[in-house]
């Protein structure tokens, strides 16, 4: 039996936040362990699927400029997806410009350069073989706040070690046509607080625009626009919080809770981001303007839906 082979990537540069990531751990919310995870799903999920691997394996998620990686060992493939600008810099100095959602191949002492994410926030980098990594309650995905998860909790770091199990999967060089489209609402359902808020700040909330503020991260995005004036209490007893809620503190600007947010909360909730909107809610870059349209429950559950189907499809086409 032939014994698998550890290689490694030198992290060269770090990157500004990029973090070991997979599906996330579940139900452990009543011990307050938020399910962290990935930020962006679909980007995640076609990342594996474009080298065979099972869609819940770790990546490498990395936001706006990622990490510049050097690579020992014997030949390997990789992917990245999302509005990606990288490089793959060769052991003999050539450079070949990357391409997002295309497969390529890399082998000892050529260099993945992840430069920028392009109009957009998060990346991600799947590889043939295996990361070896450490699980806290069943996930490798690091909250950094927290300090849960692999490498310590931490983000990456420069001139530290990523250990790879060689097994010499067959990988083939797999491309996939894929576009991240933009939505020009996003969509929400009224939350369990909504009826605290004046009818002038319900009728603001889904009529005016919002900025997302550079006070963003894997735990919550906070906007900035017209207050949201609240005429029952700003204050609320503790209660359980989801991914995609919108909680308003006193100062009437909202808050919506991303991947790492605490599992309970006290400012009151106007609204909750539907899951099918998630994705490009996550994307959007400091500056850029969000407007919030209502449907009901029963249409996010279809929209939900569709989006499965949708993602699924994707997965479909490639072969």
């Amino acid at each position: 039996m032939t014994k698998s082979r550890i290689n490694f990537f030198e992290v060269e540069r770090a990157g500004i936040n990029t973090t070991f990531q997979d599906s996330g751990r579940k139900n452990l919310n009543h011990i307050g362990i938020p399910a962290s995870g990935v930020m962006d799903i679909r980007n995640y999920m076609l990342a594996n699927a474009l080298l065979k691997k099972d869609l819940n394996s770790p990546v490498i998620e990395f936001a706006y400029q990622g990490p510049l990686l050097k690579y020992n060992g014997e030949k390997i493939y990789f992917v990245i997806t999302g509005n990606v600008q990288f490089q793959i810099i060769k052991s003999n100095k050539e450079i070949i410009d990357g391409e997002s959602y295309k497969v390529f191949s890399i082998e000892n002492k050529d260099q993945i350069d992840i430069q920028s994410t392009n109009k957009s926030v998060y990346g991600y980098l799947s590889i043939s073989e295996d990361l070896l990594l450490d699980k806290t309650w069943g996930s490798i995905s690091t909250n950094t706040k927290a300090r849960i998860g692999s490498n310590n909790g931490e983000k990456l770091s420069n001139s530290q070690k990523i250990n790879i199990d060689h097994k010499n999967n067959n990988t083939s060089l797999t491309k996939l046509n894929y576009i991240n489209s933009k939505i020009e609402y996003i969509r929400v359902i009224k939350a369990t607080n909504f009826d605290y808020f004046t009818e002038k700040a319900q009728e603001y909330f889904f009529n005016s625009e919002f900025k997302v503020t550079k006070l963003s991260d894997r735990m919550g995005m906070r906007l900035e626009g017209k207050n949201l004036e609240n005429n029952v209490s700003t204050n609320i007893k503790s209660e359980g919080l989801v991914k995609g809620v919108v909680q308003v503190p006193s100062d009437g600007n909202p808050i919506i809770m991303l991947a790492d947010h605490g599992t309970i909360g006290g400012y009151p909730k106007i609204a909750n981001v539907i899951s099918a909107d998630l994705d490009k809610l996550v994307q959007m870059t400091p500056g850029s303007i969000i407007k919030f349209k209502q449907v009901t429950l029963e249409e996010a559950e279809k929209l939900f839906k569709f989006y499965n189907l949708e993602t699924n499809n994707l997965i479909s086409q490639i072969s």
